[in-house]
Parts: C-alpha cells; sequence; structure tokens
C-alpha cells in the first residue's frame, strides 16, 4: 500500500538542506528509500496519538526518521510511574503535560521537522477533524474505548491505522487499513465488557515490551508512507517477551463487521459505538435496549452505592471506619493499600463470599474503581446490602485524601 500524498515527487537537490543530506545519509544509501523516499517521509504527515509507553519509540523514530509533519496528541500528565516504560519523558518532566514534554523532546532530537501539539481527549466530536490532517495514524493508546473511536474514525476517513498494544510480557501490532485488510471491528466487533480485561496499570507491563513494539509500529508507519516493503496488514505480529518469541496470525475482512462489511451499521462516530459493554448481553454482546425507568433506577442504585476518597477520609476520622475489601491482585497491593483492609482478589471474590458479613457497612476498592463497581454489584446481587465502591479507586485516594502514597 502506497499513501496518497500530493505533491510528493522532488523537484531538485535543493529539497534538502545541507544539514537534511548529512542527517539521513543512512537512509539515502538504501536503493528503498533514497532521495525520492526521504522526501516523501519530510511531506509526509503522521499523527500519533498517545505520548506514553508506545507514543514514545514510535514518536522518536519518525522524528529521527524526518517525517516532516508528526501530530502528537495527549491530555495527561508526566508521573513518576510513567517513567519505568515512557522513555520520551524524563524525571525533570513529571508533572508537565505530556505533549508539552514530547514535543521539547521531539525537536532536540531533530530541529528540521514540524511537530504539531494537540493536547485533548480524542473524541466523537473532534476524532474527524483531528485526523483529517494527516496522512497516517498511529495508535499508542491504552483502552479500549478509545482504540474502537480511533479505528471507527479511520475507516470513515479512509485512513490507514497502525495499531499496537501491550500487557505484561506480551505485545501485538498490525495495519487496518480497510477495504485492503481488515479494520479492528472485523476481529473485535464490540468492546469487550468494562473491566472484564484489565489494563497495564492494574495487570503491570514490562517497559522494554513497549520499545519493542512501538518501534514496529514506527517502521510499519514508515513503509506505509515510503509505499515500500509488505506491511502488516492482513497479518498479527505477537510477541512473547518472555519466551523471546515472535508468531503471526492471518486476519482476514469479515464480510458481516459493523463497520466496513457489506451491510455496516455503524455509519457515523456516535457515543454509544464506543461503551464498554457495561449494558451489553455478555452471550451476544449486543446492546440491550432498556427503559428510561430501568436507567434511572439503575443510576439512583449507583449513586447510593457509591463513597468517594474525601467521603470515605471523612468516616475513618470520625471513627466510623467501614470494613474495607481490597479486590486488587496480590501484586498490587505490594505497591500500596488502605490500611487494615481485606485482600480478596476479583476473581476470587464469588467463592469466598461467605467469609464476608453481610450484615456489616461494607466499601470495595480496587485501583481505579472499574474492577470494585463490579464486585459491589456482585455482592448486592448475593445479599450484601451495605456495600459502597469507592469511586475513582485507590488512586482516587492518593490524589484527593494522601499525596504520599506510591501511584501506579
Amino acid at each position: 500500500m502506497k499513501l496518497n500524498m500530493p505533491n510528493c515527487e522532488p523537484t531538485s537537490k535543493s529539497d534538502l538542506s545541507s544539514s537534511e543530506l548529512t542527517r539521513y545519509s543512512r537512509h539515502l544509501l538504501l536503493e528503498e528509500v533514497g532521495k525520492d523516499g526521504q522526501m516523501r517521509l519530510k511531506q509526509s504527515r503522521a499523527l500519533v496519538i498517545g505520548m506514553g509507553g508506545l507514543g514514545s519509540p514510535i514518536s522518536l523514530y519518525l522524528a529521527a526518521a524526518g517525517v516532516g509533519k508528526i501530530g502528537i496528541v495527549d491530555f495527561d500528565a508526566v508521573e513518576l510511574s510513567n517513567l519505568q516504560r515512557q522513555i520520551l519523558h524524563s524525571t525533570e518532566n513529571i508533572g508537565k503535560k505530556k505533549t508539552q514534554s514530547a514535543k521539547a523532546r521531539l525537536l532536540e532530537v531533530n530541529p528540521e521537522i514540524n511537530i504539531i501539539v494537540h493536547e485533548k481527549r480524542i473524541s466523537v466530536e473532534n476524532a474527524l477533524s483531528l485526523i483529517g490532517d494527516y496522512d497516517v495514524i498511529i495508535d499508542g493508546t491504552d483502552n479500549f474505548q478509545t482504540r474502537y473511536l480511533v479505528n471507527d474514525a479511520c475507516v470513515l476517513a479512509q485512513k490507514p491505522l497502525v495499531y499496537g498494544s501491550i500487557f505484561r510480557f506480551e505485545g501485538q501490532a498490525t495495519v487496518f487499513s480497510p477495504p485492503e485488510g481488515p479494520c479492528y471491528r472485523c476481529i473485535y466487533p464490540h468492546p469487550p465488557q468494562s473491566g472484564a480485561i484489565p489494563n497495564c496499570a492494574e495487570g503491570g507491563v514490562l517497559g522494554v515490551l513497549a520499545g519493542v513494539i512501538g518501534s514496529i509500529q514506527a517502521a510499519e508507519a514508515i513503509k506505509l508512507i515510503l509505499g515500500k516493503g509488505q506491511t502488516l496488514m492482513g497479518r498479527l505480529l505477537l510477541y512473547d517477551a518472555l519466551e523471546a518469541h515472535f508468531d503471526t496470525l492471518n486476519l482476514k475482512r469479515n464480510p458481516n463487521c459493523p463497520l466496513c462489511g457489506k451491510q455496516p451499521t455503524i455509519k457515523s462516530l456516535q457515543e454509544e459505538n464506543f461503551m464498554c459493554a457495561a449494558e451489553c448481553d455478555p452471550l451476544r454482546g449486543d446492546a440491550m435496549r432498556r427503559s428510561s425507568q430501568n436507567i434511572a433506577s439503575e443510576a439512583d442504585e449507583q449513586q447510593d452505592s457509591e463513597i468517594s476518597a474525601t467521603e470515605l477520609s471523612d468516616l475513618v476520622k470520625a471513627g466510623k471506619r467501614p470494613f474495607l475489601l481490597d479486590v486488587r491482585s496480590m501484586e498490587e497491593t505490594l505497591i500500596c493499600n488502605l490500611d487494615n483492609s481485606v485482600l480478596i482478589p476479583l476473581p476470587e471474590l464469588e467463592k469466598r463470599l461467605g467469609e464476608l458479613d453481610k450484615n456489616k457497612d461494607i466499601v470495595v476498592y480496587c485501583h481505579a474503581g472499574v474492577r470494585s463497581h463490579h464486585a459491589a454489584h456482585l455482592m448486592r446481587r448475593n445479599g450484601f446490602r451495605k456495600v459502597r465502591n469507592l469511586t475513582g479507586g485507590i488512586a482516587a485516594w492518593a490524589l484527593d485524601v494522601d499525596r504520599s502514597m506510591p501511584r501506579y
């Protein structure tokens, strides 16, 4: 696949400056790149979504390669726990916006390119306009809602998407670009149930894994721009860092894909298309239509059964400490935990409900409030009437109550 980039043909030797001829000399020696290919890189436009573990090597190598315009998208700030894998940032940048930290570092690598900062969260409202100015989109995000949104926007805008993801010791990468190949929904038609699959903040990740997968994504983007070589379109590259093993799975377009199939049902970006399946039938994976009365009832129940970190802190200070149930993994508790809490990991909870007193006031917590929300719902179904979920989890406690607590 070769990107359709107008005015990419060089007209004279002066199109590359003397410093650029020196900077990219190793590219110019490659027959598959040469001067024409370097001009394509210089006149290309790449959008990197997420300046984290994957976005770091992606953007660094695109900048070093001479991609002329690199858009960077992120809304978060640099945290100490990021630095184990997010090599774009440094200790001195803790607290700064990731986009600002990233721009400064990328221009240190190559001051002859243009870095466009999009300090925002990609959303239904801005996704299409955001990607519209770029030739290739590279996904460096870490949550399913954004992955589906980016995939759908790229399909609707007919933009190639370089995809990658990492978890614990395993990573994967591919290129989505219908109609030549499948899209993300061809493989996973609907988002998984909220909290069903832990993220890196909950399950951990080997830092160097981000470098491996991000570098592969950068290579795929460069090949797309150059129109050279065989990309990963139609193939999913799997990497197991523990076993030092690569594998490849063939991917095919799904004719029944709700987005790029023969009779697509998704024809525009709508919020409900990206909601994780908290309200989905676990057997069918299709969104269930519920009456407004039921929705209101569930909203009231959720509001009554949640407690904020500051509210919990006030209870403890007043001597009204509830029973604290931690549903994270044992490994997570080694980083931080709330005093006098009892650990029952969520996968074990249903079998161990008999260990808990249904008459006690219970507050259940996890890292960010997702697993504990499911735990509280499970407990209420089993007769626990005084159970509340700590909204935002222990991460909210570290931000709002105890800033000395380690965060992850």
